[in-house]
């Protein structure tokens, strides 16, 4: 017998063994509803083997693995029980419809509530600006209960069950996601499961000696150990200390912090971890989450002798978290957030593992490309990197809450003729203003003087242009850096995958220097891009003569295409050669229709030739989507600076 055989004998055996005794201890409640409970033991059979083959990987190992199943089939049980009727609801339209996700109608926005709206109830009586956006997908960054003073932007949870007492409550939450699905809006927040914070009740009382909760977190007594381990390891925040450990002089013990000293790492090695950490994943799946972003995942599993990333157990992790969410909440799914090596980025993007990813590769090459004025990079890199399994989809952003570093592959780099540690070097002086000619305002975030690392600081407006030519009060600078952003979010929106605006953008929001005088947030410059929403800016977009009306209807009139446009449902796209290094193309569709997308990363007019366009398909005259101008086959194709074009190409005009 070979072990696949086995682990499905040994799945089989243990369901048969647990489920009834578990049926009996929840048989009141599930004689009330027998049409639910074989949907949810259907979904129970067809999941238990993959779970178990994961759970038997990580803990199989231990004398009470047979323990440890029983507590998670409880858990599962448990959990489907306090399901919401409306959710479950949910799970059976999800179920019948298992790539929603991937339609041409997901449209994203990431906020934080306090800077967008003060607090959930203020978010909730502005929903009707975010459905005028056109979002389908909402992104509430960190609402959880975290320390007083620094909190890592509220990464440093204290309570899963508790939202911080300033944005409002859990049953606000739960009221403002089922406002937004009644809306068709889902509800995205994050999962910070590689660590808590110092002030969680598991840690106070591992801080007070009690043995069960100091297993919760790796700590240690042996000062070698501990070298040993950060030999290998990268400083995250170089600028706010060295190394990955902190000493508690309570425990008399040293705690293992990736990020920040009050951010504790969890054991992933203790089943308990797993399991109650499972359990806080069902609790947020039940106030309706329908999309769960894994936030630093790659780091939730520690191996001495390696850098402690994107190690195998990692994938067997959230493998398990999939199966059980596949179980309880088939509604809802995963999205990684993986700031790591290419390589290691499409890893955690499966059915089975995430089935959503951040593209942090798409997003700092299209940064390369606007510094360099050059495509050679992206193009290089997207032939190879951006295709995904079936059923799964790229989030593409251009900023977000967290800092650009500079994420390509130093063999691509190479391959194209470009030194990747110069490269890197002179994209970071681009990007803070140093280099002779640059056009950004970037703040530079956690230099590391030992390694030359630096990462860029800025809102998308500020670094494309945007804030240095208002200044100067100079028109032509101003309209390059419009075009710039422009021709940015159209990539974003046609590329394939799922794009996702960060608030302010829409309307052009630059870089708010205020925080410099916050003595807590300070020492962070990535608060230079997470201002208060200026709501008093709606009014500019009532006046067609503002920058914001620009910016905000030309967003609109984005989504709106993305959405009307059968060749954007999310799949695929096929890179053209432009002959041109200036242009970058690429062609998205499917058999309804074909668009030819051409963008100039140049400020001068660039020209695609007759041939190359009839190459990619243009073997008739063919209408360009968001002007209506036919264009006629067999002739050259002029872009302007910066400006883009959708080609259909499915067809006669």
């Amino acid at each position: 017998m070979d072990r696949n055989e086995w682990l499905s004998g040994a799945a089989r055996s243990s369901l048969s063994r647990l489920l009834p005794r578990l049926e009996k201890t929840y048989a009141p409640e599930l004689v009330e509803m027998p049409v639910q409970w074989n949907h949810f033991k259907n979904r129970l059979n067809r999941e238990w083997e993959r779970l178990f083959n994961y759970l038997q990987q990580l803990y199989g190992w231990q004398y009470d693995f047979f323990y440890t199943l029983e507590l998670i089939l409880d858990l599962l049980i448990r959990y489907w029980l306090k399901r919401p009727a409306s959710l479950r609801q949910l799970d059976e339209q999800r179920e019948a419809d298992p790539y929603w996700y991937l339609s041409e109608d997901m449209v994203g926005v990431v906020l934080y509530v306090d800077l967008f709206s003060n607090n959930l109830a203020g978010l909730h009586d502005h929903i009707p600006y975010i459905e005028q956006l056109g979002v389908t997908y909402l992104h509430l960054m960190p609402l959880f209960s975290v320390p007083r003073g620094e909190n890592d932007g509220g990464y440093a949870v204290s309570d899963y069950r508790a939202t911080n007492p300033d944005l409002g409550t859990m049953e606000e939450l739960f009221e403002l996601a089922s406002a937004l699905r009644e809306r068709n809006i889902s509800l995205v927040l994050d999962f910070v499961f590689n660590h808590t914070s110092d002030e969680h009740r598991w840690a106070q009382k591992a801080k007070d000696g009690d043995p069960e909760f100091m297993n919760y977190y790796l700590t240690f007594t042996d000062p070698v150990l501990v070298d040993r381990f950060q030999e290998h390891l990268r400083d995250i925040f170089p600028t706010v200390r060295k190394g990955s450990f902190t000493w508690n002089p309570a425990m008399q013990r040293w705690v293992w912090t990736t990020f920040n000293s009050y951010q504790w790492d969890l054991n992933y090695g203790n089943p308990a971890v797993f399991r109650d950490m499972a359990e806080e994943m069902l609790f947020l799946a039940n106030q309706g989450i329908e999309v769960l972003r894994l936030d630093a995942l790659a780091f939730i599993w520690k191996r001495l002798g390696t850098d402690c990333e994107n190690q195998p157990e990692a994938h067997i992790i959230i493998r398990a978290f999939n199966a059980m969410a596949r179980i309880v909440a088939p509604a809802m799914i995963f999205k990684s957030e993986a700031i790591v090596h290419p390589d290691e980025v499409i890893k955690y993007v499966h059915p089975q593992e995430c089935q959503l990813s951040y593209n942090p590769l798409l997003m700092a090459l299209l940064w390369e490309a606007l510094a360099t004025r050059e495509v050679k990079l992206l193009v290089h890199s997207m032939r190879h990197r951006e295709r995904l399994p079936y059923g799964c989809s790229w989030v593409n952003y251009l900023r977000c809450h967290d800092d650009i570093g500079w994420t390509f592959d130093d063999n691509d780099a190479r391959q194209v003729g470009i030194d990747p540690q110069g490269h890197r070097k002179f994209l970071n002086d681009f990007y803070t203003g140093k280099f002779p000619g640059s056009f950004a305002r970037g703040v530079p975030f956690q230099f590391n003087p030992d390694t030359g690392d630096l990462r860029i600081s800025g809102t998308l407006s500020s670094l494309a242009g945007l804030e240095e030519a208002l200044e100067r009060k100079d028109n032509t600078m101003i309209e390059r850096a419009v075009r710039r952003i422009n021709m940015l979010r159209s990539i974003q929106v046609s590329i394939g995958g799922i794009p996702l605006l960060y608030a302010g953008d829409e309307y052009g929001a630059l870089n708010d220097y205020t925080y410099l005088s916050d003595p807590v947030k300070v020492n962070d410059s990535r608060w230079v891009h997470r201002s208060r929403k200026r709501w008093k800016a709606a009014d500019d977009l009532t006046d067609t003569e503002t920058i914001e009306w620009r910016f905000y209807h030309e967003m609109v009139k984005l989504f709106q295409l993305r959405k009307s446009t059968p060749a954007l449902r999310n799949g695929g796209m096929e890179l053209v050669d432009t002959a041109n290094p200036h242009l970058f193309a690429y062609i998205r569709g499917n058999r309804e229709q074909r668009l030819l997308i051409i963008n100039n990363f140049s400020e001068f007019t660039q020209i695609i030739s007759a041939d190359k366009l009839a190459e990619a398909g243009m073997t008739r005259d063919a209408l360009e989507v968001l002007t209506q101008k036919v264009f006629p086959a067999g002739e050259d194709l002029e872009l302007q600076g910066y400006r883009y074009m959708w080609i259909d190409i499915s067809g006669p005009s």
